[in-house]
């Protein structure tokens, strides 16, 4: 009865206490992973983000990202799996997902069927696609016609400079790459706000309608010719550069996203500030896992870049499809011959332990009551261990087992769990799960998630990069 009116009395006191206020523990003594550097890493922290940066320049798409890991596991010696022969240990393969998801592999010394280490990410981004007549004229302007893409802030939007990217295919099997923004040169497309002279009947919406949807309608052009149309001007303009016509638009692929480069942010260029952290940082760090990885791992590793999540992975390149299953049958089936079942591949994926890699929120200095600062991950502070409650968690066992694997390496860690009823967002974990994996969601904390320019700590993706290879080799 003593300890138990105790207990009671504690809640008591707690519970009146804001987010704030609340107490932290042996957490806030814990040095940053700065801190913990030994000497000479943060050479290496720097030099891998530098790395990274040069990725991000380039993959501004997920089909961008797909080319450029292609071409750089290429150059670490991998080659596409295309005949069960080549499923032999050690051997360094990937699997073009349809030019939008990826799979990279390391065949390991044991049958694929004892269990194999995958690391799941995506590689899409919050952005504005075209639809699929995307040219219309409004007070003299050619505008382009548009749906956003993911959870956006939508006035993030307006007033930056954007670049048009992506492919149209045509009726006549011709695919043409378009990319129009990110050069020197190159003219930019731009959302045009109201002034502040003019928006007094603007000025009482809400928070998340300062632009509305259908108003997220870049400037395509601007001058008509005689007898000729501003709109007309912007097809002829396209015509001539890529000899493509008006409803050629109905089969393209073609999105917004801001042309501006990485960068690198502060004084002391700690953070990289970047368009597509999330989630491409993590398919970068990943990507990068599997390259490196020396000799023949006992397991097989796999990288899984998967495509569409931020609109819950549908499509036939998302997390949802079938290619991750696909390409353990096809290794299962080089290893197993003629004796190959269904249970097999089932075995494989029961076997397996994976790490769904997805960003997370950071603590941010400006509005830090967003956060729950007793179990908010904190930039700089390395790598987060997902916590959701609600069955999302992996179970405490496979943490337990990653908790010592981060620690035996030096690496350092931190927890997230969001605010209680604030919270809203996913993962790829719950599909890799649903094919009886063992799953933990794990991460780095950004800044501005979901903007045109997101944060990370230079030292936190050098950390997750080290953990990924861990993983992929232990």
């Amino acid at each position: 009865m003593k300890f138990a009116g105790v207990a009671v009395a504690l809640f008591v006191v707690g519970a009146g206490l804001s987010a704030e206020e609340k107490i932290g523990s042996v957490w806030e003594s814990k040095p940053s992973a700065w801190e913990q550097l030994a000497e000479g890493q943060k050479d290496q922290v720097f030099r891998f983000a530098d790395g990274y940066k040069a990725y991000l320049s380039t993959a501004r798409t997920a089909e961008a990202s797909t080319r450029e890991l292609i071409r750089l596991a290429r150059d670490a010696g991998f080659s596409e799996f295309t005949q069960a022969g080549q499923a032999k240990p050690g051997a360094r393969l990937y699997v073009n997902g349809r030019d939008r998801a990826l799979i990279l592999l390391v065949v390991g010394s044991d049958p694929i069927v004892s269990g194999s280490r995958v690391i799941g990410t995506h590689h899409d981004s919050p952005h504005i696609d075209l639809k699929a007549r995307p040219i219309y004229a409004a007070g003299g302007f050619a505008l382009f016609n548009t749906v956003f893409y993911g959870g956006i802030k939508k006035y993030q939007w307006a007033n930056r400079p954007l670049a048009l990217v992506g492919r149209v295919d045509t009726a006549d099997g011709k695919r043409v790459d378009v990319s129009i923004g990110l050069k020197d040169g190159d003219p930019v497309f731009v959302i045009a706000d109201n002034a502040p002279h003019s928006d007094k009947d603007l000025r009482e919406r809400k928070y998340t309608e300062v632009f509305k949807g259908e108003e997220l309608d870049p400037v395509a052009g601007s001058v008509a010719a005689a007898g000729s149309s501003v709109v007309g001007q912007v097809l002829s303009a396209l015509t001539s550069a890529y000899g493509i016509r008006e409803e050629d638009f109905v089969s393209s692929e073609l999105q917004l996203v801001p042309a501006a480069p990485p960068a690198d942010v502060g004084f002391d260029r700690g953070l990289v500030g970047a368009f597509g952290q999330d989630d491409r940082l993590s398919s970068y760090c990943a990507a990068r896992a599997v390259f490196d990885l020396k000799g023949t791992p006992k397991r097989t590793a796999l990288a899984y870049l998967s495509n569409f999540e931020e609109e819950g992975s549908v499509n036939n390149t998302g997390a949802r499809s079938q290619f991750l299953n696909t390409t353990f049958a096809r290794l299962v089936a080089a290893q197993r011959g003629s004796g190959y079942t269904e249970l097999d591949l089932r075995e494989a994926l029961r076997r397996s332990e994976a790490v769904s890699a997805d960003t997370n929120d950071g603590v941010n200095p400006l509005f830090p009551g967003t956060s729950d600062p007793t179990n908010a991950a904190r930039l700089g502070n390395g790598v987060t261990i997902k916590r959701y409650g609600a069955g999302f968690d992996a179970n405490s066992e496979f943490i337990a087992r990653i908790r010592a694997l981060l620690d035996r390496n030096g690496i350092r860690w931190q927890t997230q769990t969001p605010v209680v009823e604030g919270y809203s967002g996913g993962t790829i974990g719950g599909y890799l799960s649903a094919e009886d994996m063992e799953v933990i969601d794990m991460g780095v904390p950004l800044l501005s998630m979901h903007s045109p320019f997101e944060m990370s700590s230079k030292v936190d993706v050098w950390s997750f990069y080290r953990f990924m290879s861990v993983f992929l080799g232990s």
